[in-house]
Order: structure tokens, then C-alpha cells, then sequence
């Protein structure tokens, strides 16, 4: 019997696309690239000031692979001042990039590869007048910061790279939606889900909330319900692999 030809409308940056859409078309499936987020690296001389001090933190933390590139782009990839720094990232794919520049990671969670998962860890309970650097994205969560604030931190951020909105052609979505033909959507954050629903028209927002949703995070699923969505399934981590499994177990559940 022949494998029926699905359509997925993959979110991801740009560059970050291309594991997922891999993953996708090995399963004989078309992976729909529809970035609605562009990631852009901030032009702050504070970063570079902020580079020159690493050494007064006890924790460097780091909250995805965007902050681990950017950080390390603006110090034209010299890992030296980073390694005076207990480090932490927030998943695996962070501490995998991490790795690929050579530096340590003393600390990443165990079961849940996020922030709440992080909070959780012994370490991130004992920060008692400890100083700790959270490296991401401008505008991000505040959730990590507030809470190492409440156990007696001191939290300071370096921001270096920016979340904005791309601009293109939606045409593709749109005759995908018109002809019934786009069956599942990933979503890998909050901003990403609204900026999908401000870039495709508002007369295409009732068939797109039909179409089932697989994102990666409870957090995004509440966002999701709150737009409307009916149909919204969570991926057990935030990876690529568990992705894909469950946008499987989604279309498969969808042909019974």
C-alpha cells in the first residue's frame, strides 16, 4: 500500500531547520519550511564588556544553542574566558553545542530539558549569595532569574541575539490550507505560534487552528488552547527526535 504523501509546516529558524525537515522527508513525508522566527545576533559593545568579566560568576548559564553561538560569535569563537565558569546549559542540544567548542558543562538536567528542569537540580538550589550570568535572547523568560533571585542569587543576563518576525510569501500555506492538504504543524515556542497566526491571513486562521499541532511544551500547549487550536499534542523533551515521534503517533492517531 503506498504511504500517504503528508505535509508538514516546520516553524524553525532558518537554521535550524534542516535536522527536523531531514528527519520529515525520511518518513517518505514533505517538510513545508515556514520559519517564523529569524534569529539575529545583537551589535552591543555590553557583551564584550560582559566577556571581559566572566570571572566574578560562579554559574554561567546558558538557555539554548542560539546563546551558545552568539556568545561565542562575539568573541570570535575563543572559548578562554569561558572556562573560568562553572557552566550550565538548559537541554542537550545546548550542552551539545557547548561540547563542539571544546568548553565543560558542569551541569544539565536530567528528565526535563528546560528551565523547570534546571530549577530542579541540586546545584540551582544551592545559590545562596552566589553570582550567576544567564546568557540568551533579548526579551526572554524570566522565570530562571526570578526564581535564583528568590533562592539568593545574584542574576545578571547577557543578551546576544534577537527574536524578530520574517517577512514572506505565505502563499504556499495558504493554498496548502485552501486544498486541505497541510496535516500537522510543529511549534517550537510561544512567539513562533503567535507570529504564525500574524504572518498568514485572518481568513485562514479557522482551518489553521483545525490542522493538529505538535509543540514542546506544556507551557506552549496552554498559549496554543488560548489561540484556539482543537487539536495539540506535546513532545516528551523539546529535540528534533521527539518531534517527529510525536508528529507520527499524531498522524497516526488521525488515520483511526
Amino acid at each position: 500500500m503506498e504511504t500517504k504523501k503528508y505535509n508538514i509546516l516546520v516553524t524553525r529558524p532558518e537554521h535550524q531547520a534542516d535536522t527536523l525537515c531531514h528527519l520529515i522527508e525520511k518518513q517518505g513525508w514533505n517538510a513545508i519550511r515556514f520559519p517564523t522566527l529569524q534569529i539575529v545576533g545583537i551589535d552591543n559593545k555590553n557583551i564584550r564588556q560582559q566577556l571581559g568579566a566572566l570571572k566574578q560568576y560562579q554559574w554561567l548559564i546558558f538557555i539554548s544553542v542560539n546563546a551558545v553561538n552568539f556568545a561565542l560569535k562575539a568573541n570570535d569563537g575563543k572559548i578562554g574566558c569561558f572556562n573560568n565558569c562553572t557552566i550550565a546549559a538548559v537541554g542537550k542540544a545546548t550542552k551539545k553545542a557547548l561540547l563542539s567548542y571544546g568548553l565543560r558543562v558542569d551541569l544539565v538536567p536530567e528528565n526535563h530539558f528546560n528551565t523547570e528542569g534546571l530549577l530542579a537540580t541540586t546545584e540551582m538550589n544551592n545559590v545562596q549569595g552566589k553570582s550567576c550570568l544567564i546568557v540568551r535572547g533579548k526579551g526572554g523568560r524570566e522565570t530562571l532569574a526570578n526564581c535564583l533571585r528568590e533562592r539568593g542569587a545574584k542574576v545578571e543576563y547577557m543578551e546576544v541575539y534577537a527574536r524578530i518576525k520574517p517577512c514572506h510569501s505565505d502563499f504556499t500555506v495558504k493554498e496548502l490550507l485552501e486544498q486541505g492538504k497541510l496535516h500537522a504543524i510543529t511549534i517550537t515556542s510561544s512567539e513562533a505560534l503567535l507570529n504564525l497566526l500574524t504572518m498568514l491571513d485572518e481568513t485562514l486562521h479557522c482551518m489553521l487552528r483545525a490542522i493538529p499541532l505538535i509543540v514542546i511544551s506544556n507551557r506552549i500547549k496552554e498559549q496554543a488552547e488560548k489561540s484556539g487550536f482543537k487539536q495539540i499534542a506535546v513532545t516528551e523533551y523539546p529535540g528534533d527526535a521527539a518531534i517527529i515521534k510525536t508528529v507520527i503517533m499524531s498522524l497516526g492517531t488521525q488515520q483511526k
